[in-house]
């Protein structure tokens, strides 16, 4: 990315987590429990201590639940919305076409009424055209004035901020109960819509959200930010593994792409967290079909080894289109800053295009889940119901399906480049899969009829006769995890969840093949995925590894705040009056280091603890005030030395900036402050943010 398109402009809506203190913090809660233990020894003190470890897995359990129930609901409304806009079920209108047409073929269906036969009684293709648009454009312009109007941080997929929230920072509002109604409801009607978005990467959001307002309501996750980045990282999980109907694959997503600390205390509670969702989907049984995703499907046929080639281009596919997706999207997303002044007309304009174009095209028609369903599943040895879903089986129409596939692959992607990031909840997850399967189903066709009609070929040695020897459908799958993984760059969660998907133990070699190339073909175009370059692009502060290079041979006194520009509290000779003023006239600082009369480092006090102790200090405005030890307090008058950490992280001013990068992420201080090697004098105070600021600067 070039350095135009980096930003730090976020940064100030981002609080700064302290693991360390956090993590003392419940080191004296624990101590103290145990102490009160040890002095009541009441059978009641006990029942305490049960529950208080007991608790965790309960939140745990309840998180799980509620994200299993959640997507259950949203995935009925979604495709009750995305039928809606081409007919009404006439027996019952909360009906989807396949609900309503459940002991019926759905193409000759008398209870499916469409909307030129609502409308004017006969048959008008055009009727049907224009209230599949109307009804589109409809669906998501409510859902971009929702957004706008009630939870503007619902919008997108919400994975860059999942990230810097799990890596230490903290938004306001943004896991909130609000933007998670607003967040399902708009996300429905996004997907309703047709525009090429999907309910993957918000699903995440989502679940974090359950997460969080679960978790606050009890007083051990309210007061710990580190076992609040406990529940998350288990909600994240979780929100993958219902929207794939992938557990595992959830939980390793979770590790590999989002989560900067995962213990294996973590680990286990995702594990539950993922395993709960999942079964409460499976109970709920959305689609009544008994699988927990539409497009979840099964194989029986093996590979050849000659089919390699083909998996290299499906991979290389993968890794060419993720990475020209990405560099496409982020100048669509600078453009759309730049120029775009209304959110709803913008999204109004876009749904208005993607519905008039993709009508005309059965591949694009079809909801992605849908479209998933049909294009990964086999096809018959012998086909007799005239070729399938869209004639796909018919080997008849194969230049029709591949040109019909071409289009919609080409139609899609457009669609996908432009939509994802506008103001309304969306992910491209499935979009991906989408137009991955549509070219793996298009080069699986064409490969098969290549075999047909040259069954000789050595090519085709290891082919038996008068049997099935390539399937297009194995392409399509395969095509889906290349262009996944080419978008987000995430490799082993990508060919667990399709395995999970498909339960097809002997394709995890194939998908491993397309997967690394289209990782490598997609790294030479772009390095890093499209969250971690939309991290940039918005201005998201995250301290990740790729920071190092630009501090290489770096001290850390050439990115820190001089002494001359901070803050600071003189550990004793301070009055009341100025202590005040000083605080009133630090609105945007975290803490205060505190310093002696020769500017010698005496420790370090947070500004909340600070403005909480003032209105209990007595005297008048005159009254000395000290952050000493309890000697300097009783001769100074009033003390807050409990306030100060006496021991706060320190480095010299020579230390390497790399190292103390390091140190931000392995140890998680809010604050590293630089002392002298000589005499200890401060000389400055350093961030994570104000690394990030040096970075995205050079």
């Amino acid at each position: 990315m070039s350095d135009a398109l980096k930003s730090t402009a976020r940064f100030d809506e981002f609080a700064t987590v302290d693991w360390i203190d956090d993590a003392a913090k419940e080191r004296r809660r624990l101590q103290d429990l145990w102490g009160h233990l040890g002095i009541q020894r009441a059978p009641l003190s006990w029942v305490y201590l049960a529950y208080d470890s007991a608790v965790s897995w309960l939140v745990v359990l309840l998180v799980g639940m509620l994200i299993g129930v959640n997507t259950a609901l949203i995935s009925i409304v979604t495709e009750w919305l995305s039928d809606s806009k081409q007919g009404v079920c006439s027996t019952g209108w909360w009906l989807n076409q396949k609900f309503c047409c459940w002991e019926e073929d759905s193409e000759f269906c008398a209870a499916w009424k469409t909307w030129d036969h609502i409308l004017i009684n006969r048959s008008s293709g055009f009727i049907r055209w224009l209230a599949f648009v109307v009804s589109g454009t409809s669906m998501a312009a409510l859902c971009a004035f929702l957004v706008r109007r009630y939870a503007p941080l619902a919008a997108g997929s919400g994975l860059g901020e999942i990230k810097a929230i799990l890596g230490g920072f903290v938004i306001s509002g943004f896991m909130g109960g609000w933007t998670l109604l607003m967040k399902s409801v708009g996300l429905a009607l996004a997907v309703g819509s047709g525009l090429s978005v999907g309910k993957e990467g918000p699903a995440v959001h989502m679940g974090c959200c359950v997460g969080n307002v679960v978790a606050r309501n009890f007083g051990k996750y309210r007061r710990s930010a580190a076992r609040q980045r406990e529940v998350i990282s288990a909600a994240a999980a979780a929100g993958i593994a219902v929207a794939f109907g992938a557990p595992i694959g959830g939980v390793l997503f979770s590790l590999e792409d989002l989560s900067s600390r995962f213990p294996r205390k973590t680990l286990w509670r995702s594990f539950l967290c993922a395993l709960i969702a999942t079964v409460s989907l499976q109970a709920m049984n959305p689609f009544r079909t008994g699988k927990l995703v539409m497009f979840q499907v099964t194989y029986d046929r093996d590979w050849h080894f000659f089919e390699t080639g083909f998996f290299v281009i499906l991979g290389v596919f993968g890794g060419v289109f993720g990475g020209l997706c990405i560099r496409l999207h982020l100048r669509v997303a600078a453009w759309r800053r730049r120029f775009v002044s209304s959110s709803v007309l913008e999204v109004a304009a876009l749904a208005l295009g993607t519905t008039a174009v993709t009508y005309a095209n059965v591949f694009t028609r079809a909801d992605m889940g849908e479209l998933l369903s049909y294009l990964l599943q086999e096809c018959p040895a012998s086909s007799t119901d005239g070729g399938g879903w869209a004639g796909m089986c018919d080997q008849r129409n194969a230049g029709r399906v591949v040109v019909g596939l071409l289009v919609a692959t080409v139609l899609r992607a457009a669609g996908t480049i432009v939509a994802y990031g506008c103001r309304v909840p969306c992910g491209i997850f499935v979009p991906s899969m989408a137009i991955g399967a549509s070219f793996g189903r298009m080069l699986g066709t064409m490969a098969q009829h290549l075999h047909r009609a040259h069954p000789k070929w050595a090519l085709f040695a290891q082919c038996a006769p008068d049997t099935p020897c390539i399937t297009p459908a194995t392409y399509a799958f395969l095509g889906a995890a290349a262009a996944m993984c080419g978008v987000t760059k995430v490799t082993v969660a990508v060919v667990v969840i399709m395995y999970e998907l498909t339960g097809a133990l002997n394709f995890i070699v194939p998908t491993m093949i397309v997967v690394m190339v289209a990782r490598v073909i997609g790294d030479a175009i772009v390095e890093g995925g499209i969250s971690e370059q939309l991290i940039l692009l918005n201005g998201i502060p995250l301290l990740g590894e790729d920071e190092d290079e630009c501090l290489l041979d770096m001290p850390v006194a050439a990115v820190m705040r001089p002494a001359e520009e901070l803050f600071v509290l003189p550990a004793a000779g301070l009055s009341l009056r100025g202590l005040r003023r000083l605080v009133e006239g630090s609105a945007g600082v975290r803490g205060f280091p505190v310093v002696d009369g020769d500017m010698r480092l005496a420790g370090y006090v947070h500004r909340d603890a600070v403005v909480r102790a003032l209105p209990s200090l007595a005297g008048s405005d005159d009254a000395a005030v000290s952050f000493g030890g309890a000697a300097a307090g009783a001769a100074a008058g009033a003390s807050l030395g409990h306030l100060v950490n006496p021991s706060p992280t320190t480095v010299r001013p020579r230390t390497a900036a790399e190292a103390v990068a390091e140190m931000f992420r392995k140890l998680g201080p809010q604050v590293i402050l630089v002392a002298s090697e000589e005499d200890g004098v401060l000389a400055g105070l350093l961030t994570r943010k104000d690394i990030l600021r040096h970075t995205r600067r050079h």
